[in-house]
C-alpha cells in the first residue's frame, strides 16, 4: 500500500474497442505513474488469456493465464486481484487501470475487486466507453456472443444487444468518443438510455480526475435491481423517443404471451418490472434488446411478504416500495420503458394496454384462472 492510502484502481470497459482503448490511453497521459492491465481474451473460450500492463510510453510486462473450468472470464477474475495486490505492493502505480476486454461486463469485475482490496487498493469508478454512432447497431444486434467470436467461455449465451445495454448502463461514466459518423440522433439515443451517466467527451482532459471520483458497488447494484432501477423517464428529441408505460392491473397472462414478439420488437431497447393476475407475488423483470427479450421472477413483492420479513429487505428496496405504495395493490405494478429511434407510441400504448386485465375480469377474478401459457417456460415452472 503507498503512503497516500488503497491503490485506486477504475475499470474501462465497452464493446467499442477503439473507442475504449482511446479511453484508457487518455487516462494513463493524464494521470502521472498510472499503468492500464488488460487480460485479452482474443484467443477465444478454448486458449490461454494474455495479460498485459502497460503505462503511457507502451507495454511494460506480459504473461498468460489459462482458463479456469473453460472461461475466460473465470481465469480473468482468479488472475485480476493477485495483479493488483502486486502493483500496489510495488508503491510506484499512482491509478491502476483494469482494462476489460470487449464482452466482459463491468459489474462482476467491479464487485471482485470491491470484495478483495483488503486495504491494498480500492474501486474508484466504473467508465463504459462507448462510440455514439455504434449504439443503436450494437443495440439491434441479436447474434450471439459466439457467432461474432467474443464469447468468454464455450457456454456463453449472451448476445452482443444484451451484453452492450448491460455495459452500457452499469457505469457512473460514459467516456464518448467523438466521430465524423455521429449525429444529433445517435447523441439523443445515448442520452436517453442511460440519462443518469456523465458523459465525458475523450478529449476533454476530464476522463483522469472522473476515474477516481468514487463508487458505490452496493449503490450501483441496487440500482440495477428491478424493484428498484433507475428507469428513464419520458423524452422525446431527435426523432428518438421514450415511452414510459406505467400502469396498476395486472397482465392477463395468455395476452400478454401472445404480444410478447410484438412487444419486444417494438423498441432497440425495453426495461422494467411487470406482475401477472396468475402471479400476483412474483415481481417479474423485463429486458429486451435486440428483438430479444429476457423475462425472469426477481423475488417477491413487497406487498406479498409478511410484516417481519420487511427488515431483511435491503433499505434502497424499502424505500422504493414504500413511495410508490397503492392502497390496493401495495408496491405491484406495471412499469416498463421502451426507447428507440422512431418509436410507435400510440401503437405501443394500445398493444400494451390490452394485455391488461379488463373490468370484468377483474371483477370476476378470471384472469389469475387463464390456462397455462409460455411463460411457464420463460419462468422455470413445469406446465
Amino acid at each position: 500500500m503507498s503512503p497516500e492510502g488503497p491503490m485506486p484502481v477504475v475499470v474501462v470497459c465497452g464493446l467499442h474497442e477503439d473507442a475504449r482503448r482511446a479511453a484508457v490511453e487518455q487516462i494513463l497521459r493524464e494521470v502521472p505513474d498510472s499503468v492500464a492491465l488488460l487480460h485479452d481474451m482474443s484467443a477465444g473460450p478454448t486458449g490461454d488469456v494474455r495479460r498485459s500492463v502497460r503505462d503511457a510510453t507502451g507495454e511494460l510486462s506480459w504473461g498468460e493465464t489459462p482458463l479456469v473450468n473453460d472461461c475466460a472470464c473465470c481465469a480473468l477474475r482468479e488472475d485480476l486481484v493477485p495483479e493488483l495486490e502486486r502493483l500496489a505492493a510495488g508503491g510506484l502505480t499512482r491509478l491502476a487501470v483494469v482494462e476489460l476486454w470487449d464482452s466482459v461486463e463491468p459489474r462482476g469485475m467491479a464487485e471482485v475487486i470491491a470484495a478483495h482490496g483488503d486495504g491494498a487498493f480500492r474501486l474508484t469508478n466504473v467508465v463504459t466507453a462507448v462510440d455514439p454512432s455504434l449504439v443503436l447497431a450494437c443495440l439491434s444486434n441479436g447474434d450471439d456472443l459466439a457467432e461474432v467470436g467474443l464469447a468468454a467461455a464455450t457456454t456463453d449465451q449472451r448476445t452482443v444487444a444484451d451484453t452492450f445495454a448491460r455495459q452500457l448502463e452499469y457505469a457512473p461514466v460514459l467516456a464518448v468518443a467523438g466521430s465524423a459518423d455521429t449525429g444529433p440522433d445517435d447523441l439523443a439515443l445515448l442520452r436517453q438510455l442511460h440519462p443518469t451517466a456523465v458523459h465525458i467527451p475523450l478529449m476533454s482532459g476530464r476522463l483522469g480526475a472522473a476515474a477516481v471520483a468514487g463508487f458505490d458497488v452496493e449503490a450501483a447494484a441496487a440500482a440495477q435491481h428491478p424493484a428498484c432501477a433507475r428507469l428513464p423517464h419520458e423524452c422525446h428529441e431527435h426523432g428518438v423517443s421514450t415511452l414510459v408505460w406505467q400502469r396498476r392491473r395486472p397482465f392477463h397472462a395468455g395476452r400478454l404471451y401472445e404480444a410478447l414478439e410484438d412487444l419486444c420488437c417494438a423498441a432497440a431497447r425495453s426495461r422494467g418490472r411487470f406482475w401477472l393476475a396468475d402471479r400476483p407475488d412474483s415481481l417479474l423483470a423485463w429486458d429486451a434488446a435486440g428483438g430479444a427479450l429476457c423475462v425472469e421472477s426477481a423475488g417477491p413483492w413487497m406487498a406479498s411478504l409478511p410484516d417481519a420479513a420487511w427488515e431483511m429487505v435491503p433499505a434502497e428496496r424499502r424505500a422504493a416500495a414504500a413511495l410508490d405504495w397503492h392502497p390496493e395493490h401495495g408496491d405491484r405494478c406495471q412499469h416498463l420503458v421502451f426507447t428507440s429511434p422512431d418509436l410507435d407510441r400510440e401503437g405501443l400504448l394500445s398493444l400494451l394496454d390490452s394485455c391488461l386485465l379488463t373490468d370484468a375480469e377483474l371483477a370476476a377474478g378470471t384472469g389469475a384462472l387463464s390456462p397455462p401459457t409460455g411463460f411457464d417456460e420463460l419462468l422455470g415452472f413445469a406446465a
